[in-house]
């Protein structure tokens, strides 16, 4: 199986649920902390490259769900400057194996690429609990330690 560098928002149940499957699935993690990790607009982009520009940003973050930030509307090099300024951002988790860097869980896609265990429900990068106002205090706090 495979060994997967897993950047991940500590204390994120999405990441958790990511991560549970994985190794069910028999893949060694080396779990690293999406947050704290001294990124580079080059390191960063080699998770992103070949997606849609949209498709770069964690959609539950407050940021983009308020309208404040408008993927849409950025460049690649204003949105990479934003995502090394916040983090929270970045559409999680970032995968890595060998030299192969995806960014989010499509759990067919990842299935495709290093396999994957059958589970009754889908596992993806979707928060589980956005709607919840709990939640969203937590997140934001993780972001403060």
């Amino acid at each position: 199986m495979a060994n997967v560098i897993f950047y991940e928002k500590p204390g994120c149940a999405g990441n958790a649920r990511q991560k549970a499957l994985l190794i069910a699935s028999g893949h060694a993690l080396d779990v690293r902390n999406l947050l704290t990790e001294p990124w580079t607009v080059s390191s960063l982009r080699q998770f992103l490259d070949g997606k849609p520009l949209r498709e770069w940003f964690n959609a539950a973050s407050p940021r983009v769900k308020s309208g404040e930030i408008k993927p849409d509307q950025l460049t690649p090099e204003a949105a990479l400057a934003m995502m090394l300024e916040d983090p929270l951002l970045i559409r999680r988790p970032l995968l890595q194996v060998g030299d192969r860097r995806e960014a989010g869980f499509d759990q067919a896609k990842v299935e495709a690429w290093i396999g994957l265990q059958k589970t009754k429900d889908t596992v993806n990068d979707i928060c589980l609990n956005e709607k919840s106002l709990v939640h969203g205090r937590r997140c934001r706090s993780t972001t403060q330690a």
